[in-house]
């Protein structure tokens, strides 16, 4: 099985915040979980590979191509989905998907088609008449939509109800079945316990492990993933 994703030393410099050093890689047809608490660097690491910012240095090799020089073909490839919509709130569905095909070559409205009648998608609405989880779900139809085979998503289930944030886990499971590798962020563990088959976790700008969820449990001593937390991100109080 090959990677997906291969990062390398990124270092990313703010005047308040590094990451340092940051490595791991990804397995074609997998879920990774990129779990850490807030503030810890999941979302700088994301927009560093993806360059959103330009990392200080590394190198991040997607599908086996180096992300410097490649970044045009790599993106075709590439789905990304933030937690939710945030703009153009007044515009319909179907006018932000107008726009968003315009970019992908490779765009497929069968499939679009699919997914919006899969999810329950009505692209007359607006975003802003869109629940949470209806938006996480437009987000990944746009993704789908131009054949990505690696999603990377942000913190998707932040701020979803129960119920929401197990349908889409679920979505989430039937996509790699089908062979779509998964990337997403989260400091919600019990999401991670469900459906990923590795974690990579990250604390102030460093990699604490990366490796199956088996193993990292068993490198972290065991426990949920939630009590690992908790001790990874335990620290003495003076008050």
């Amino acid at each position: 099985m090959s990677n997906v994703l291969e990062i390398n030393n990124l270092c990313k410099e703010y005047p308040a915040f590094q990451l340092k050093d940051v490595s791991f890689s990804m397995k074609e047809g997998s879920i990774m979980g990129f779990i850490g608490r807030n503030g810890a660097g999941k979302t700088t690491t994301i927009k560093s590979i993806l360059n959103f910012v330009h990392p200080t240095s590394g190198s991040i090799v997607f599908f086996g191509k180096e992300m410097a020089g490649n970044e045009d073909d790599i993106k075709q490839l590439i789905g990304y989905a933030p937690g939710g919509i945030n703009y153009y709130p007044m515009k319909k569905l179907s006018k932000i998907t107008a726009i968003t095909k315009s970019f992908y070559p490779e765009w497929n409205d069968e499939l679009y088609e699919k997914y919006m009648k899969a999810f329950k998608l009505d692209e007359n609405k607006k975003p802003k008449e869109l629940s949470e989880g209806m938006k996480v779900k437009y987000n990944l139809v746009l993704a789908l939509s131009h054949g990505a085979k690696l999603l990377i998503l942000d913190e998707p289930t932040s701020g979803l109800d129960p119920v929401s944030r197990d349908e889409l886990l679920t979505i989430f499971e039937k996509l790699r079945d089908k062979g779509t590798s998964i990337l997403f962020s989260t400091h919600i563990t019990s999401d991670l316990e469900k459906c990923a088959d590795s974690i990579t976790y990250i604390k102030q700008g460093l990699i604490v492990d990366s490796a199956s969820k088996e193993d990292f449990i068993r490198n972290q001593g065991g426990g949920t993933l939630e009590e690992i937390m908790v001790r990874l991100e335990k620290e003495e109080i003076d008050i």
